[in-house]
């Protein structure tokens, strides 16, 4: 497989999507309301990315999971194929509708349940970000600017800073960003739009910890090799590496992800926190 071929691809479907999400803002309607919202925004880019990408990356060889349409697709189609393109086409869909700015859209290709191509998008400050597994992570505008991005070389707690959702916390997360030894702390809607943060050095660390419900695959696919080809790492949080397309696909437990200096000790303090949080 060619990496960089594929992404150009994605690419232009990234840009594609991203300017029906811009569209939309402006006139949508709520199709689901509640803890988990629709708008007719997710379904438009959803259909959008899936015809362009099926019409070129044939359905008999490419598994297919995204977020709308999932719960309609036979799972063993998908668990069937070693390359699976794992799709959130609106990750913040409270922000959308909100209007915040603070949303994104998430393309990732997986190959046995890993992350090889990647492009998260953000429509409102017109960005689009890339990575291919080995050939690093970019930015770029619609302008066609575009060059690379590293995540940020700070090695000592006091100095990092957590990005976190205003929306999703419960009960177990606070009292973990309470005792958490990071203290500087910057609230940004949608997983991607972190993420992104975090490769423009204007933060250092996310942490998700499932609670009733649990992140999806399709939150954490794209923006993971974001981060990790930035030079961040992206992990469980007892450091093994996060698995895409199971039978489940919620991410049960906890994931950190950060800048890469010191995610070995940010893993650890997260782990034994959350175990005295628990007892």
């Amino acid at each position: 497989m060619n990496f960089e071929g594929i992404c150009a691809i994605a690419r232009r479907v990234g840009w594609g999507a991203a300017n029906i999400l811009v569209e939309q803002s402006r006139n949508f309607e709520v199709e689901k309301s509640g803890d988990s919202p629709v708008t007719s925004a997710d379904i438009a880019a959803n259909s959008y990315i899936l015809e362009k990408l099926q019409s070129v990356f044939d359905p008999q060889t490419f598994g297919y999971l995204s977020e709308e349409t999932y719960q309609s697709e036979p799972a063993e189609v998908r668990l069937s194929r070693s390359w699976v393109w794992i799709i959130d086409p609106l990750d913040g869909t409270k922000d959308f509708i909100n209007r915040t700015g603070e949303y994104a859209l998430h393309i990732a290709l997986a190959y046995q349940g890993r992350p090889v191509v990647a492009i998260v998008a953000c429509p409102a400050v017109g960005k689009l970000y890339s990575a291919t597994l080995n050939g690093g992570t970019w930015v770029e505008t619609q302008n066609g600017d575009r060059h690379p991005v590293k995540a940020s070389d700070k090695s000592n707690f006091e100095d990092l800073t957590v990005v976190a959702s205003r929306s999703h916390r419960d009960v177990r997360f606070n009292q973990l960003m309470e005792q958490f030894p990071v203290k500087q702390q910057r609230q940004i809607g949608s997983v991607g739009c972190k993420i992104a943060a975090i490769v423009e050095q204007q933060a250092d660390l996310y942490l998700s910890l499932s609670g009733k419900s649990a992140a999806k695959d399709w939150d954490f696919a794209a923006p993971e090799l974001i981060l990790t080809e930035a030079g961040g790492q992206f992990t469980y949080f007892d450091q093994s590496p996060v698995q895409y397309n199971r039978q489940d696909v919620s991410q049960w437990g906890g994931i950190l992800a950060s800048n890469g200096k010191i995610h070995r000790q940010l893993c650890e303090t997260a782990t034994d926190l959350v175990a005295k949080i628990d007892q």
